[in-house]
């Protein structure tokens, strides 16, 4: 009998155990904590918080897509008789921005894709630069990329992305800077390297319905410079533009001709159609060479400009260029761009 007791008594304390042991092996894992994009709305709209920082981030672009029209082929270096060519790009931004002790901290890159065709493509950087109080330093555009707002004006430089350091100083309506760039893609005499460095300037800014710009820069290979001025104004249905530039010789800055003036006025139709017409004349027109000719020349322009939808853009564009000691020529394109 107290065998049997004993065998009972350890069956029914094995039985009772059991349920607690499986109950001790079962253990919960914890979620893992799940951080949610913020918006930033500190340096306006479309930024928001890189995870796990305090740095703001904005992504944009936009898709191109291009018809160029003309009296000479226009799709690069390969040669045909075609007057027109069709052409696709792709662009992409990100800016990133921080605040420092001495102000925001800005980071730009800017990629860029070419397709002319399904072989003939490319990918460049069209921007990469960091600022802060002022002070930028990287690959951006000059000034002399400024313009008027429709496409008739040949006021700028051939190439406006440098490598640059530059200052600028901002209040709400003015600004002034100031350039060092490195000019290697520009306009070379004889016997010049492309290992060219310039000095520009630009001050700037607005009043009331009146803005201006006023732009100068100096080449040191070539051993010449010019100055822009620039003003626009709205006056009616639409805005008055006006520009005047001035070349010592053909420089990296401006190599069209030595003097120049143009002129457009851009009517809002309506909400989503501008109707801009322009016209400049050439004064001592560049042709070849070292320096500009003694031909004058003349252009005249219509570009429109129609928004479809939200972020969805047409744009039409002619022009007519009639040198006095080269061969007129009419050129224009067809354009439709979503923006994001």
């Amino acid at each position: 009998m107290n065998i049997r007791m004993v065998l009972l008594a350890s069956a029914a304390a094995f039985a009772a155990s059991t349920p607690v042991l499986a109950a001790d092996a079962i253990v919960a894992a914890e979620p893992e904590p799940v951080e949610y994009v913020r918006v930033c709305d500190a340096y306006g709209t479309g930024y928001f918080y890189i995870p796990g920082t305090e740095t703001c981030l904005k992504i944009e672009g936009y898709i191109r897509f291009q018809v160029d029209v003309g009296d000479q082929p226009l799709n690069g270096s390969l040669s045909n008789d075609s007057d027109w060519d069709a052409r696709t790009r792709g662009q992409v931004q990100f800016t990133a921005k921080s605040d420092t002790e001495y102000g925001p901290l800005t980071g730009v890159i800017v990629m860029q894709f070419n397709a002319d065709n399904a072989s003939d493509q490319d990918a460049i950087l069209d921007s990469a630069y960091l600022d802060i109080a002022g002070f930028r330093a990287g690959l951006f555009y000059s000034w002399w990329d400024d313009g008027l707002s429709g496409e008739t004006d040949d006021i700028g430089s051939i190439v406006t992305l440098h490598n640059s350091i530059r200052y600028q100083y901002e209040s709400g309506t003015f600004y002034a800077g100031i350039s060092v760039d490195e000019l290697e893609d520009g306009f070379y005499k004889t016997g010049e390297e492309p290992n060219n460095v310039g000095v520009a300037f630009g001050v700037g800014g607005t009043a009331g319905a009146f803005s201006y710009q006023v732009t100068g820069g100096w080449d040191f290979d070539n051993e010449d410079g010019a100055v822009r001025a620039m003003g626009t104004v709205e006056i009616g249905p639409g805005t008055l533009g006006l520009a005047a530039v001035y070349s010592s010789g053909p420089n990296s800055y401006y190599s069209a001709a030595e003097w120049a003036v143009a002129a457009e006025y851009a009517i809002k139709a309506t909400d989503k159609l501008k109707i801009t017409p322009g016209v400049q004349y050439y004064g001592d027109y560049y042709v070849s060479g070292d320096d500009f000719s003694d031909g004058d020349a003349w252009k005249v322009g219509l570009t429109v400009d129609y928004q479809i939808v939200d972020n969805f853009y047409a744009k039409a564009s002619v022009q007519y260029l009639d040198p006095e000691d080269a061969d007129d020529s009419t050129s224009g394109y067809f354009r439709l761009q979503r923006s994001f």
